[in-house]
Parts: structure tokens; C-alpha cells; sequence
């Protein structure tokens, strides 16, 4: 039996639809809302069953994992977040790569050769690596129309990921990737499914309430925001912390949604210039993990807020 298991953004999602391209099989999808990466948990295989694990920490799925390889399933993983040391085991064949601006797309991008390299263009702007995503789009020779179409793909995929379950989307992750996976090209996706309709029209009732927000803390090299309790701001907190990256490049940013009972959801993005110690910071606190550049706290209790505020401004007042 098989079984995919994939962040429900636009990274996971498009790294998955690079390697199904490649390598067409039926599998058991396990995903969820972004934030939902412990998905090892719900897998249990035996002998000779295999799992691909794409854009979910090792680091957080470690104890399931030896738990899976060690039941004889065999595992292949690709991730850009943090891992821990990566377990020696026959079974385990794992790209792992921590490079602050190499998303899992582009991982399975280079295993591939660049075989469905339009798919690694969109996974990759949405995880906000424009950069990267402008430098391998290059050998695909686009259009600027065509270029700037696979960008708005990708910030919608992964704007669609953002809540605290999945009934606060537009679309369930794993529909999302069955509406996706019969294309090959992303641009004949974009022009015969209304799937791009449906998502931009959310995204930009969405961010216009985002965009009226006043900054709870705003300096030179860091600016916070806290956003209300509603489903609107669940799904927004992610892109909008990558809109306010890409608006100024200098300057970390935190967004924290509330939550019922009173806690936060948190996203922090490092500052496009300096794309390090997201991880770190949010690590340091119960529910927290990610990459260098963005990372996040699942459930931040509002006791430490002040000490949330107190390590964000240590990590990037510089």
C-alpha cells in the first residue's frame, strides 16, 4: 500500500504533483491545514508498504517515523525545515535540505531534472522564495504574463492552506491536489479549472480586511500584528506575513491570530535580507518549528505574549 503524506500548502502540494507526474500511483493521502505536520501519526503500514513524505519536519515526525521503518515500510522524504539528525536505516531514503531559500519543491525539482519544472515555479513562489522561483522559471523561457500567473497560483495554493482546521478553507488540501493532478502544465490548470476563480476571489476579500490592520509593534527591524478570532484571519496569517516580507525587505515580521479561549496562532517571517532565526525563535517556544526564514507557533498561550514580544524583538533588533 501506499501513502502520500504532504503539507497541505502550496509547497507540498506542487512537490507532490511533480513526483505523481513522474511516478503515477494510487496512494492514501494524509495531509491537513498547514500547521497540521505531524502526519506520520496517522499512517500505519507494514512490510513492504511505502510512504512519501514531502514538506513536513522529520524533526516532529521522528518517533513515527523509526516506528514506520522499523515495521519494515520503506520511507522517502523531502523537506527544507529543520531535522535533527537524520536516522541511518535502509529503508529511509531522505533530501534534506535547510538552505533558507530551497523549499521542497525545488528538492524534488532537481531529483526530477526539471521534468514538470512549472509545477517547482509555483510550489516555490508560494512558499515566498520569489527569488529562487524567478531563477529556475528562467529556463522555461515565460512570458512575464505567464510568469507572473504561476505566482499568483502559488500565493493562492498556499493562502488555501491557512487555518486552524480544514473547515476554515476554501478547499480540503487533499481535494485541492486531485483537482490539480491531472495537469501537467500549470498555466492549462490555471485556464480550465475554476478552482483559481474560487480561491482568488477569497484571497482578496481576505487580505482587504488584512490590509486595513494597524501594526501592534512597528520599528525599523520588526513589526508585529495580532489579528482577531475569526476564519478570515486564520487563513490570511500566512500570506499576509509573506505580503509584509516582500514589502520590506529589512524587517521581520509576526503576525498572531487569536484563538478561542485566548491563545495565538503565530507566523514569523525573518527578514527577506537577513532569511535566518524564525526557526530558532519559535522553537523556543511549546508548538513551535519551522525553517530559517518562516516559522511559526501552533498555540502560543497568552501568558507569554510578553515574552513572545520580549525574544522577537532580541531575535531581529539589529
Amino acid at each position: 500500500m501506499d501513502y502520500d503524506a504532504f503539507n497541505g500548502d502550496a509547497d507540498g502540494i506542487c512537490a507532490l504533483q511533480q513526483l505523481r507526474l513522474a511516478d503515477p500511483r494510487e496512494a492514501n493521502l494524509i495531509t491537513g491545514v498547514k500547521r497540521d505536520i505531524g502526519l506520520l501519526r496517522r499512517i500505519h503500514g507494514g512490510k513492504e508498504d511505502r510512504v512519501t513524505a514531502l514538506d513536513i519536519s522529520l524533526d516532529k515526525n521522528r518517533a513515527d517515523l523509526l516506528r514506520l521503518l522499523d515495521d519494515g515500510v520503506h520511507v522517502r522524504y523531502f523537506d527544507h525545515h529543520y531535522s535533527g539528525v537524520i536516522p541511518a536505516h535502509a529503508n529511509l531514503a531522505a533530501t534534506i535540505d535547510t538552505t533558507p531559500d530551497r523549499g521542497t519543491c525545488y528538492l524534488v525539482d532537481s531529483a526530477l531534472g526539471g521534468r514538470y519544472r512549472g509545477w517547482a515555479v509555483v510550489g516555490t513562489f508560494g512558499d515566498n522564495f520569489d527569488h529562487t522561483a524567478e531563477a529556475i522559471a528562467a529556463t522555461l523561457e515565460l512570458h512575464p504574463g505567464a510568469l507572473g500567473a504561476l505566482r499568483e497560483l502559488g500565493i493562492l495554493i498556499n493562502y488555501n492552506a491557512y487555518g486552524s482546521q480544514v473547515e476554515d478553507l476554501h478547499l480540503p488540501p487533499d481535494e485541492l491536489f486531485r483537482r490539480i493532478s491531472p495537469f501537467q502544465d500549470p498555466l492549462e490548470f490555471i485556464a480550465a479549472d475554476d478552482t483559481v476563480r474560487l480561491l482568488r476571489e477569497g484571497y482578496q476579500g481576505d487580505m482587504s480586511k488584512a490590509n486595513d490592520l494597524v501594526p501592534d509593534l512597528e520599528t525599523d527591524t520588526h513589526a508585529m500584528y495580532i489579528l482577531p478570532a475569526e476564519a478570515w484571519a486564520r487563513r490570511v496569517s500566512g500570506v499576509f506575513a509573506n505580503q509584509l516580507a516582500q514589502g520590506a525587505t529589512g524587517r521581520a515580521h509576526a503576525i498572531l491570530t487569536q484563538l478561542a479561549g485566548g491563545a495565538y496562532l503565530v507566523s514569523v517571517r525573518a527578514p527577506l535580507d537577513r532569511p535566518d532565526g524564525a526557526d530558532e525563535l519559535c522553537r523556543g517556544f511549546a508548538t513551535g518549528g519551522g525553517r530559517k526564514a518562516a516559522a511559526g507557533i501552533n498555540h502560543l498561550a497568552m501568558g507569554d505574549l510578553d515574552r513572545f514580544r520580549r525574544e522577537f524583538a532580541k531575535s531581529f533588533a539589529i
